[in-house]
C-alpha cells in the first residue's frame, strides 16, 4: 500500500515489555494476539516493539509512539509484584498522573492472595503485603481492570498536565491467560472507546499456496498491475512459512472491487497450487477430510522422528482419526516395526521411494489404518552423498487403492528440512484423500 493510500483512521502501537522476551528466552505471544484483535476493531496497527525491563526504555518506546501520532498504545508485561515490574508506574507518570494507593483494590488483591497463603503457609506475610500494596498503586483517574491473576490492568488517558494529546495507554499483564480476558474488559471501557472513536472497518483475506517459490507472487503482483488492477489501494503481504506461500490482503470496504480483481489474477495464475482461500490450513483440511470420510491414518517416520504424528494430533478431536505412528530411525527399526524387507533397503538404500512406499504400507498394516504415510530422508547437516545430498526426502502415502510417492530435495537447516517434510507430507495426504493419487498402487 502506498503512503498516499495508507489508512488514516485510528492508529495503534504495541509495547511488549520484558527482558526475557527481548532476549528470546520467552516467545512473544501477546503481540500477535493483540494485533489481530486491533484489526477486528478497525484499528490500524502501526508498530509492535519489544523492550527490556528498564524504565527509560519503556518511556522511550512511549515517546516514540506519541511522536508518530498513535491514538492508542497497548503494553503487556511488567505488572507483577517484583521490583522490575514497573510498567504501571512508568505509564502513569508518563501520562502526567499521580500514583495513588487504591485501598479497595488492595483489599481485593489480598483476597486473591488468600489462595497463595493457604498453599504456602510459611510465606513472609509482611513481604506479601508489600507486594500486594505495590500492585494496588495506580495512576489517579485511570480505569482499573480487575485482576485475572493478581495484577490489575489499566486504561490510562493523558492527564490534564501532560502537555500533549494522546495516546491513551492500555496496560495489560504479561501472561497470555491473564492478558486475553482482560483485553476484552478493556475494550468495553469508556476511555478505550473514546481512544478508538476514529476506527474504520478492515477486510482481510488469506490465500495459501503450496509448490511455488515466493518470487512467483512478485510476478503475479506485476501481472496484476499491468492488467490494470490498482494494487496500491490494497495492503498485500506475502510470507513463506513452513514451505507454503501465504498472501494476506487487507483493505477497506470501498476497495472491494479492487480486491476481487486481484484475487481473480491470483486464481488464474496459481490454479494448480492455490489450496486455501478461506484461511484454513492444510492441517485443518486434512483433519476435515479424514473426519468427514470416516478414515483413519498412521505414520512411519524416519528423518522426521515423529514430527508428522505430532502435527496430525495437534488439532482437537484428532483421536477420531489418528491411530498412531512409529519412529523408525534405524534400518533395524524399519524392518521390525514397519515390516520393511531388509533386502529392499540393501538394494535401494534407506532413503529411497521404494522404502518410503514400504513404510507407508507398513504403517497401515501395523496399526490397521486406512491411510499410511512413510517418510525417509537426510535432514543433515551430514550424511549426504552426490546422489542423495542433504535435504533429500522421500515420501509415500497410500490407502491401498491409491498411492502418491515423491522424492524431493528440501532447502534449509536440519530443522527446516524436518519441518518442511511434515508440510509436504500433509499436502500429499490431502491430495490422496481428495482422490488425486495414482490408481492401482497397492503394496509393492
Amino acid at each position: 500500500m502506498t503512503a498516499e493510500n495508507a489508512p488514516h483512521g485510528t492508529r495503534a502501537g504495541i509495547v511488549v515489555t520484558g527482558t526475557e522476551v527481548l532476549t528470546g528466552r520467552v516467545v512473544d505471544r501477546n503481540g500477535p494476539f493483540l494485533a489481530e484483535r486491533l484489526r477486528e476493531l478497525g484499528v490500524d496497527l502501526a508498530h509492535n516493539v519489544i523492550v527490556g525491563d528498564r524504565p527509560e526504555d519503556v518511556r522511550g518506546a512511549l515517546d516514540w509512539m506519541a511522536s508518530l501520532g498513535m491514538d492508542l498504545v497497548v503494553t503487556s508485561g511488567g505488572l507483577g509484584p517484583t521490583e522490575d515490574d514497573l510498567t504501571a508506574d512508568v505509564v502513569g507518570r508518563w501520562q502526567g498522573r499521580e500514583m495513588v494507593l487504591d485501598e479497595a483494590l488492595e483489599g481485593r488483591i489480598w483476597q486473591i492472595l488468600e489462595v497463595v497463603r493457604k498453599r504456602w503457609p510459611g510465606l513472609d506475610e509482611a513481604a506479601l503485603r508489600a507486594s500486594n500494596r505495590k500492585q494496588a498503586v495506580v495512576p489517579e483517574g485511570a480505569t482499573v481492570l480487575e485482576p485475572v491473576g493478581t495484577a490489575p490492568g489499566l486504561v490510562v488517558p493523558p492527564g490534564e498536565g501532560v502537555g500533549r494529546p494522546g495516546p491513551t495507554v492500555v496496560v495489560l499483564p504479561g501472561p497470555p491467560r491473564e492478558l486475553q480476558p482482560m483485553w476484552e474488559t478493556a475494550t468495553q471501557t469508556d476511555a478505550f472507546r473514546a481512544a478508538i472513536a476514529g476506527a474504520t472497518e478492515y477486510r482481510q483475506r488469506m490465500l495459501r499456496m503450496f509448490g511455488i517459490p515466493e518470487s512467483e507472487i512478485a510476478e503475479t503482483l506485476r501481472k496484476a498491475r499491468e492488467g490494470g488492477v490498482d494494487i496500491d489501494r490494497l495492503e498485500i503481504t506475502t510470507c513463506l512459512r513452513r514451505g507454503e506461500v501465504e498472501v494476506v490482503t487487507r483493505w477497506e470496504p470501498t476497495e472491494d472491487a479492487v480486491y476481487e480483481a486481484f484475487e481473480r489474477v491470483v486464481r488464474e495464475r496459481h490454479a494448480d497450487t492455490l489450496f486455501s482461500d478461506d484461511g484454513t490450513s492444510v492441517d485443518e483440511q486434512v483433519a476435515a477430510l479424514l473426519r468427514d470420510g470416516g478414515a483413519t491414518i498412521a505414520t512411519a517416520e524416519s528423518c522426521t522422528g515423529g514430527l508428522l504424528a505430532g502435527r496430525l494430533t495437534e488439532l482437537e478431536g484428532s483421536s477420531a482419526y489418528v491411530l498412531g505412528g512409529v519412529v523408525v530411525y534405524s534400518n533395524d527399526a524399519k524392518a521390525k516395526l514397519a515390516g520393511v524387507d531388509p533386502a529392499l533397503i540393501e538394494r535401494h538404500g534407506a532413503v529411497s521411494t521404494e522404502v518410503a512406499e514400504a513404510l507407508a504400507d507398513g504403517a497401515r498394516a501395523a496399526l490397521g489404518a486406512d491411510v499410511g504415510v512413510g517418510i525417509t530422508g537426510i535432514a543433515g547437516p551430514g550424511g549426504g552423498t552426490e546422489d542423495k545430498p542433504v535435504g533429500t526426502v522421500c515420501f509415500s502415502v497410500s490407502d491401498g487403492d491409491r498411492r502418491i510417492t515423491r522424492r524431493t530435495r528440501l532447502p534449509g537447516t536440519r530443522a527446516d528440512v524436518r519441518d518442511r517434510s511434515t508440510t509436504t507430507a500433509m499436502h500429499l495426504v490431502r491430495r490422496l484423500l481428495r482422490g488425486e493419487g495414482d490408481l492401482a498402487a497397492g503394496p509393492r
